[in-house]
């Protein structure tokens, strides 16, 4: 999921990931060219950390986008 989003927006958006934590090395946020703000956060959560019964890792996206390829996709 993590490549297939990132090569989605590189491509429709021409924006590449950033890795601003040190403490989440795998977190990509992706932000908008020309005011900087994120639209979407790439993440790895634990499971029980969101309310499942899972104790594994998820992957997880947070949009501040309106694009229907992300609605489709969930």
């Amino acid at each position: 999921m993590r490549q297939t989003v990132s090569d989605y927006i590189n491509k429709k958006y021409k924006i590449t990931p950033e890795y601003p934590w040190k403490t989440y090395p795998e977190y990509a946020v992706f932000r908008h060219a020309d005011n900087k703000k994120w639209f979407a956060l790439v993440m790895e959560i634990d499971g029980d950390k969101l309310g499942l019964r899972s104790v594994g890792i998820v992957n997880c996206i947070n949009l501040k986008i309106g694009d229907l390829y992300f609605r489709d996709m969930i």
